[in-house]
This record gives C-alpha cells, sequence and structure tokens, in this order.
C-alpha cells in the first residue's frame, strides 16, 4: 500500500471472501461510503478520536433507563429512514411506520379491552382511545395483539421515572372480530429527549431543541402481517412540525378531541399489509 488512494481496494480484498453474500455486500458498501466521507471532509487525527470517544460514551451511557446508541439513530434520522425504506419496499397501502424509538420494552402486561393503562395517572386528563386494525381492502384483522406505550403527563416513560410503578403507561391488547381495540389511559405530553448524555452534546452543538411532540406508540402484531410499528401524535402539540427524531408525518398526525369534564377521545384506524410477522428486539429490558 503507498497512500491513501491505496486503503479502501486493500480493504475491501481483505473482506472479499466473507461467506454470507449480504454481509459482504453491506460491508463493501459501508467502507465506500465511510472511506468517502473520510475524504471529502478530511477528518483529523483529533476529530477521529473525538468520533470514536462519542462512540464508547454512547454505549457507556446506555442502561435500564435509556439505549443512547438507538437514541442517536434516531436524532441523524437513521431510525425513522430504516423504518420508511422497510415501509416502501412491502408496497401497497398501510399505515405509516414511525421509529420503535428507545424506551419500547418487552412483555407488556396482556390486557382486556377497555382496561386503563394508567396504574398511575399522575394528575392526567383521561383519555379513551379506540382503534381499529384492517388490511388494505377494509376487512378486520381480528385476533391482532396490540402493544401500546407512551409517556406519562409529565413527559417520562415509567423505566425513567422511580415514581411510576412497573409498566405504567403500557399494555398489550387483541382486536376483536370486527378488528377493534380500546383502552383507558392519560392523555400524553411532549418531551424531551434525555440529554444528559453524549446525545444531549450533540444537540447542544447543532442548536437544535430536544423535543418530541405528544404520542402513544403501537406496535402491531399478526402472523401473516407485516409487523406494523408506529406512533400517533398529537396535532395540537407545539413540536408537531419539528419533531427532533423527525418520525411525524401527516397521516400519524391525530386528533384528541375534548371531552366533556375535561377528558379527550383518540380514535385512529390502522392498515396492515400482508407479509412476515417479526417482533423487534426490546431497545431496554
Amino acid at each position: 500500500m503507498e497512500g491513501p488512494e491505496d486503503v479502501t481496494d486493500v480493504v475491501l480484498r481483505a473482506m472479499s471472501h466473507t461467506p454470507d453474500p449480504r454481509l459482504r455486500a453491506i460491508m463493501e458498501s459501508l467502507v465506500r461510503h465511510l472511506h468517502a466521507f473520510l475524504r471529502e471532509v478530511e477528518l483529523t487525527p483529533e476529530e477521529f478520536e473525538a468520533a470514536v470517544d462519542f462512540l464508547v460514551r454512547l454505549g457507556q451511557a446506555s442502561g435500564a433507563a435509556k439505549n443512547e446508541v438507538i437514541l442517536a439513530s434516531d436524532l441523524l434520522g437513521a431510525s425513522t429512514l430504516v423504518m420508511m425504506l422497510d415501509a416502501k419496499a412491502s408496497g401497497g397501502a398501510s399505515t405509516d411506520a414511525a421509529l420503535l424509538g428507545p424506551f419500547f420494552r418487552a412483555n407488556a402486561p396482556a390486557m382486556p379491552n377497555g382496561a386503563d393503562i394508567a396504574r398511575d395517572a399522575g394528575g392526567g386528563a383521561p383519555l379513551v382511545m379506540r382503534g381499529r386494525v384492517h388490511d388494505p381492502a377494509g376487512h378486520p384483522i381480528a385476533g391482532a395483539a396490540v402493544e401500546v406505550w407512551q409517556a406519562s403527563p409529565v413527559g417520562l416513560y415509567e423505566n425513567q421515572d422511580p415514581r411510576q410503578p412497573k409498566h405504567n403507561l403500557r399494555g398489550r391488547f387483541e382486536t376483536d372480530a370486527a378488528g377493534r381495540f380500546e383502552f383507558r389511559s392519560v392523555k400524553p405530553a411532549g418531551y424531551p429527549v434525555p440529554v444528559d448524555g453524549p446525545c444531549g452534546e450533540l444537540l447542544r452543538a447543532q442548536q437544535r431543541h430536544p423535543y418530541r411532540p405528544a404520542h402513544i406508540h403501537y406496535m402491531i402484531v399478526k402472523p401473516g402481517y407485516k409487523t406494523l410499528i408506529t406512533q400517533v401524535f398529537d396535532n395540537a402539540d407545539d413540536a408537531i412540525e419539528s419533531d427532533v427524531v423527525f418520525g411525524v408525518t401527516p397521516a400519524l398526525s391525530g386528533h384528541f378531541q375534548p371531552q366533556a369534564g375535561g377528558s379527550y377521545l383518540l380514535e385512529y384506524d390502522f392498515v396492515m399489509q400482508p407479509g412476515e410477522s417479526r417482533v423487534p428486539r426490546a431497545p431496554i429490558p
């Protein structure tokens, strides 16, 4: 190897015997783009050290309360882009996908339709959420598992907040013969993503605000259908046009309708495509 112009080809030759064709293709493309990036910005050794330190600290800052690596991918738009590309590849009409986010956790408790996921309401306004799940032709999808999770009225998920009981504002429901499900909760609040770690440093360096508009997460799973991971946002939230993780699309803007007595009603239809059912790995336990 005589100079920097030779490095890329040498690395590609070293990886050329990778037996898994998909791994080989991904790594070859990664090396080509990474090396092109380094050449384009002429990264200095000091900047390279800072980048490596940033990646190390992402892992060190991750734990039971948050996943800083996932958060970084969210802030860079990578999580949203992966979800959108995956949804586009399936073709056809379906509800817009949205990122899983860093606060999904496995094993939410199964609950009957109409149950209240607010094990501690925390002073929030009561909310009734009514949903319907159907295929692109409008036929109801019965027996779909609908997992939901949301932040509290003060903008914290239960694993972030020791004052909330375990699995507060989380639950798993099953659609009935008409494809419908319903649960009670409290109106979620918008919130800032965690800014006490490396991701917060990045946002401050870029002079970006850390806020997400109020929303409820949904993961809908049914064998024979492509797993739907999405969010429904409060269209009255101030951050609806500038979500820090780029997750809002017009179709995911929901109307939290005020009701008598200070409560709210959210109604939303979810469309699933035929395909493979897959449950993602939870970012936190």
